[in-house]
């Protein structure tokens, strides 16, 4: 296949969205925006080799993950998917299928969401190169950031972490566990769910004071949104998927550690009012059928800290950071 004839077969499986008036096919897309929302712009780039392998994941697969790492940073800031373009850097060893079914997982992904993919660009490249970038929008006064956390906040997360490390563990063939959990850590890692809808519920509410989405690692994340506020963070628990405990006890690891360094789990990290934590719980409960979990809470001084049996523990950043692996 040639490139206008790739572009034709990429147009087809995006569909069409009544707000692009220029889409797929002309020099760039045009979309009419709402007056009354603001825009969030976020753009993210995966390459092949280091944020995922063809050893362990499908075409598809790909895909999917790379469109929900970008919805994630919509979701933390509690905007409603609109418009995404994606430009893809093709390898000589990539087949046009092997390509339509990447595209086809992003697809896929974007629709489940409300994303309208718009457009982007084909060039070849020496490994997969996918770079996507998302439009969503949200309410002026529902627009959470990561520093608006507050001393005395609670710490908490819209689920347990660590299953897609255990996920990429079990995926690479370095630690066998349960196979129901080895489906359900699997399923986390390469098909991710990012918490659009959560995280629009929660914007809502002013109690929430601070949110960003959790994909370096617990310990990483928290430390962005401390510093980005200004403030500290006293972790009194971590919580720990089941799967991820499973892979930490077969490879002999604290599981507690195993959580705070795994990353990709695309859940929501939160700073919330501590008088509001209790009622906006239960509510998160009864809405979406899983717990806010909490974590532990802010501090006034800057320092990042475990308490154990009433000690504090410096916390180190051990998530993922592109620049000092």
């Amino acid at each position: 296949m040639n490139e206008d004839e790739l572009v034709e077969a990429i147009a087809a499986l995006t569909g069409a969205e009544s707000r692009v008036l220029i889409g797929i096919g002309d020099d760039a897309a045009v979309w009419q925006p709402s007056r009354s929302q603001r825009s969030v712009i976020s753009t993210d780039a995966l390459i092949e080799g280091v944020h995922f392998s063809r050893a362990w994941m499908s075409p598809d697969d790909i895909g999917w993950r790379a469109m929900a790492a970008n919805l994630s940073d919509l979701a933390a800031m509690a905007a409603r998917p609109r418009l995404g373009t994606v430009a893809l850097g093709i390898p000589p060893e990539w087949t046009p299928q092997a390509l339509l079914e990447c595209y086809a997982g992003m697809a896929r992904c974007a629709k489940s969401y409300g994303l309208q993919i718009a457009g982007g660009d084909l060039v070849r490249a020496p490994v997969l190169t996918i770079a996507i970038t998302v439009i969503g929008e949200v309410r002026a006064s529902n627009l959470k950031t990561r520093s608006g956390a507050r001393p005395g906040d609670v710490i908490a997360s819209t689920g347990a972490l660590g299953a897609s490390r255990a996920g990429l563990d079990v995926a690479k063939g370095a630690v066998q566990i349960d196979a129901a959990l080895a489906a359900r850590a699997l399923e986390a890692h390469r098909l991710p769910q990012p918490r659009l809808a959560q995280g629009r519920w929660l914007g809502a509410s002013s109690r929430v004071h601070a949110m960003m989405d959790c994909s370096d690692g617990l310990s990483t994340d928290l430390t962005r949104m401390a510093q980005a506020s200004g403030v500290g963070a006293s972790i009194e628990r971590v919580p720990i998927a089941d799967a991820a405990s499973a892979a930490a006890a077969a490879l002999g690891i604290d599981p507690m550690a195993y959580a705070l360094a795994g990353g990709e789990d695309f859940e929501l990290l939160l700073a919330i009012e501590s008088r509001a934590f209790m009622h906006l719980a239960r509510r998160f409960q009864a809405r979406f059928g899983q717990a806010l979990e909490r974590i532990g809470t802010v501090r006034a001084d800057e320092r990042i800290v475990m308490v154990n049996q009433g000690r504090e523990e410096p916390i180190a950043r051990t998530g993922w950071d592109h620049f000092s692996q």
